[in-house]
């Protein structure tokens, strides 16, 4: 299987635009990078809108497209859900349910609502708890407890991805951190500054999915084959955890290498959802780049930056680039695949993607090839 063709929106404020015409914007933008046309798409997948649910939502998208997709359907994965979807439509077109796949996603929190990210969160709202950032805040409080992790580690995640996003001519924030600037952040919720925390944006993302022969009977130019993927799902809410320090993101990543027959070491370059600094320091962990407690000194020396030994999110991540929930990092994956990104890796012939969910309740990784 292969990534045929990417598009993506303008990310930022889209004021008067809905998700249905961001998503037909990025589906066209990823048919014309594949070199196909839309008629050869049988399949369509694509997230719910988080900040306003649709019934129906993947039909409405393939009517907008003038479309009748042989396979179709709407995920709910949170974040998770752009490397299922692929992940599934690579299953189907391998059952031979469809040929050619658009994975596609959109959302406008930041001109429309954001009341999905604010709601008071389950029975414990009472006591508190209001928004997605009171949950990563417990989990970081018991990281720090266990393994003695420090503000100016989470500091050099936020400020390599920022840095990055600096350079990215696409990024909805284009402007470098210091550490300085990450410690004077206010407090949004504590241990958690407001430069842990992902971006509100407006866009929309999509990928073209295939067979690796079929591309070359379309004249795909620059093909990115999918070498391994997996998914796992921790599922339960954080005051039920019975370990709050690690996720279903290592099995998730036990999978994508087993298929891939690669091991941590065989990456390059990866994409770490990084919504909040907590899942980068997480996921490095459960993924087996380092030992469990052992990710804060690594970010801290230096091993997430452009040169260092696991450069993360050159596009910027959704700290900088855009907070749309993890399509877009499997695009930069491409790009880094392809030679084409704006902070390219030298040599680069493995990329690990990452996608979670919730408050790292879902995860579905990904790992990309030359």
């Amino acid at each position: 299987m292969v990534i045929a063709g990417i598009g993506q929106t303008e990310y930022g404020r889209h004021p008067g635009r809905d998700t249905l015409s961001l998503n037909v914007e990025a589906c066209r933008k990823a048919l014309s990078d594949a070199g196909i046309a839309k008629c050869a798409v049988d399949g369509l997948l694509v997230k719910v809108p988080t900040s306003r649910y649709e019934a129906m939502y993947g039909q409405k998208l393939a009517e907008a497209m003038r479309l009748q997709p042989r396979v179709g359907g709407v995920w709910d994965q949170g974040g998770a859900a752009p490397i299922s979807m692929i992940s599934f439509a690579c299953m189907a077109i391998e059952a031979g349910q469809c040929e050619v796949a658009i994975v596609a996603l959109a959302d406008n929190p930041k001109t429309g609502t954001r009341q999905a990210y604010e709601k008071g969160w389950g029975d414990d709202a009472v006591h508190g708890w209001f928004g997605v950032a009171a949950g990563y805040g417990m989990i970081l409080q018991r990281h720090m407890q266990a393994y003695g992790t420090r503000p100016e580690q989470l500091g050099a995640i936020a400020i390599a991805c920022r840095n990055n996003g600096a350079r990215n001519p696409h990024a909805q924030l284009r402007k470098p951190l210091t550490m300085d600037d990450y410690m004077a952040s206010p407090m949004i919720v504590e241990p958690l500054r407001r430069d842990d925390i992902c971006l509100v944006s407006d866009g929309a993302s999509a990928v073209v999915v295939m067979r690796e022969d079929r591309a070359r009977q379309l004249g795909v130019a620059t093909p990115v084959p999918i070498l391994g993927y997996g998914q796992a799902h921790t599922s339960w809410d954080v005051a039920l955890r019975p370990d709050l320090t690690s996720t279903a993101a290592r099995q998730s990543a036990k999978t994508a290498f087993a298929m891939a027959g690669l091991a941590p070491a065989d990456i390059d370059v990866a994409q770490i959802y990084d919504c909040y600094t907590v899942a980068v320091l997480m996921t490095l962990e459960d993924y087996g780049f380092c030992a469990k407690g052992q990710s804060g000194r690594f970010v801290e020396a230096g091993g997430i930056e452009l040169g260092g030994t696991l450069p993360i999110n050159t596009s910027g991540g959704l700290l900088s680039e855009t907070g749309l929930p993890g399509l877009q990092m499997v695009i930069e994956g491409v790009r880094q695949m392809r030679g084409s990104s704006c902070n390219q890796v030298a040599d680069a012939r493995r990329c690990l993607v990452s996608n979670q969910g919730g408050m790292m309740t879902t995860h579905a990784t990904m790992i990309l090839g030359r």
